[in-house]
């Protein structure tokens, strides 16, 4: 049985524990690993996030960069400016998504999924309550002292070293182990710096920086990350660590064949204690939960 929270991400607090919370992925990008390019127009990302919400999305995470395997982002060992999306292209794709969001619904619960502090408070300004950061708050030095300051939420994820780094990283010897560690000394920097306990999320980032077999004792030991004490959210949807464990014949599963696979990925973490799931399938996966919570 998980533990019961009060996130308060600001303007207000969210009971997290009672029920499992849907957070609906919107990328605004070209380039993410499972749908870039399908929503970078604001109109159709607008009109997708609109979509989520009728499909039982309690939370939408709003991003404009992807950080998929491969992706170069800012403190990359290898630098191509022309491969790292700017501060202003970022703030170009996301707000307007955001203020369109928040015309349309403004009760709509809105996170920016951004390692930039200044998109971050632009994004806040905009009517996003949650800033989810896969670093967290360690590329951007302004990040910590930036979301003490506006006083809404925040998630912390995992990631090992950068995304175009992932390939060539030693494996971890317990990687739960590992990610407990440092979450916890990452959320322990953090209200150092400021932020309130009361306002982190954590998040052990299944996929950023583990190889294969790395995710698979992450999900079999999800229920370990309850000793950190906070809630924790967890993202599965369409990963490729999902395609590996359908593999057919020598061949991972692709994207578009990774659903059923997700689907059970994502119960095994409700029926583990996860607060919130960060997923695509929003209305596949708010059935799951409506099941998965009864069970658990």
């Amino acid at each position: 049985m998980r533990s019961v929270f009060e996130w308060n991400i600001g303007g207000r607090v969210l009971p997290l524990g009672k029920r499992t919370l849907i957070m609906g992925i919107v990328n605004v990008t070209p380039d993410s690993f499972s749908d870039g390019g399908q929503f970078l127009d604001p109109e159709k990302a607008v009109a997708h996030a609109l979509q989520l919400l009728d499909q039982g999305a309690d939370i939408l995470d709003i991003g404009g960069e992807s950080t998929r395997p491969g992706a170069r982002v800012s403190g990359s060992k290898k630098p191509d400016p022309a491969k790292i999306v700017s501060e202003p292209q970022e703030l170009e794709r996301v707000i307007p998504v955001i203020r369109q969001i928040k015309q349309k619904r403004p009760d709509a619960t809105l996170s920016i999924d951004t390692y930039k502090a200044n998109v971050a408070r632009a994004a806040i300004a905009a009517g996003a309550e949650i800033v989810n950061d896969v670093s967290a708050f360690r590329w951007d030095p302004q990040m910590a002292k930036t979301v003490a300051e506006l006083k809404c939420g925040a998630v912390l994820m995992h990631m090992r070293g950068r995304p175009d780094e992932w390939r060539t990283q030693a494996p971890a010897s317990d990687i739960v182990m590992l990610v407990k560690r440092e979450l916890r000394g990452w959320a322990e920097a953090a209200t150092i710096a400021g932020v309130k306990r009361e306002r982190l999320v954590l998040d052990p980032g299944f996929g950023f920086g583990k190889n294969f077999e790395e995710n698979f004792p992450l999900l079999r030991r999800f229920d370990e990350f309850h000793q950190l004490r906070y809630p924790l959210l967890a993202g599965v949807s369409r990963k490729s660590f999902v395609g590996r464990m359908l593999a057919h014949d020598g061949h991972d599963a692709p994207v578009d064949a990774r659903l059923h696979g997700t689907m059970a990925a994502e119960a095994v973490l409700i029926l583990k204690g996860s607060h919130i799931i960060r997923t695509h399938d929003v209305g596949a996966c708010a059935d799951v939960a409506r099941v998965a919570d009864i069970a658990a």
